[in-house]
């Protein structure tokens, strides 16, 4: 299904019954990212994926400017609005889960809980950390500009603390081949989504006194001392929580998705 919104138009999927769970995705996943983690949450959840603008089958109007958090999370707002009169959950992964904080803000209403796992967030850390993980982004930036995918990716995988060589994952998962769609849908984030991330300032005393529960999440191998690891650390502080580890790492929710789903489910309950 589509949705127009301001400047986009965004691709979306709805499965199972239940409450309105919004998964909001990492990086480059589209609305099919998550799909072993989606099978098993529909039996109680009614899941929303969708395509984040300018990924697979969504478009982004003026394709030479920039995006902003603030777009991406009225584009959250929008479709939300579209299915639910009643406040949704969200599960919001790295970049996902930064669109969640900011819709946090703006929308609160539109939120009952939102489970924040590993915000890729700068404007959570003070200013000298921040300044040097802003510039740590614009560098990987460069190099993909410089030498592609295949020199910007392991870069990325480092900043995340993500070793792709000895990653753990549970049996039987869905084949994520690397086609076409999803380089060019790579491209789009790291050439536009990293730029809406830098600039991004989060109101962090509007999200100190949302009405919204946050949940801070990380994953269990998630080092505390990688970037998205102090974010989630700042973030806990921010709203008086603890940090709920979920199995595997930064990308445990297509990694791990039995076990990240029955995690899930304990928070959400």
């Amino acid at each position: 299904m589509f949705l127009d919104t301001d400047g986009a138009t965004l691709y979306y999927e709805v499965r199972g019954t239940g409450p309105l769970l919004l998964l909001s995705q990492s990086g480059e996943g589209d609305a099919g990212r998550s799909t072993d983690l989606v099978g098993r949450l529909t039996d109680r959840y009614t899941v929303v994926t969708y395509d984040r603008r300018g990924l697979s089958r969504s478009t982004c109007a003026a394709s030479g400017r920039g995006v902003t958090m603030e777009q991406h999370a009225d584009d959250a707002h929008r479709l939300l609005a579209e299915l639910t009169d009643e406040p949704a959950l969200i599960l919001g992964c790295s970049m996902g889960a930064a669109i969640g904080l900011h819709l946090a803000v703006a929308h609160p209403g539109r939120l009952r809980t939102l489970v924040a796992h590993d915000p890729v967030t700068p404007s959570l850390l003070p200013a000298g950390p921040r300044a040097g993980h802003a510039a740590e982004l614009a560098h990987l930036q460069q190099v993909y500009r410089q030498g592609g995918l295949r020199a910007a990716l392991p870069e990325i995988a480092r900043v995340l603390g993500i070793d792709p060589v000895r990653q753990e994952t549970e049996p039987d998962l869905t084949p994520m081949p690397f086609t076409p769609e999803r380089a060019a849908n790579f491209g789009f984030f790291i050439a536009r989504d990293f730029t809406a991330v830098i600039e991004a300032e989060l109101d962090r005393a509007a999200l100190r006194t949302s009405p919204v529960r946050i949940v801070p999440a990380g994953g269990a191998t998630t080092a505390p001392d990688v970037f998205v690891g102090q974010c989630a650390h700042r973030l806990a502080g921010l709203v008086g929580r603890e940090v709920v580890a979920f199995p595997g790492g930064h990308n445990g929710n297509t990694t791990h998705p039995r076990a990240y789903a029955a995690r899930l489910r304990e928070v959400l309950a």
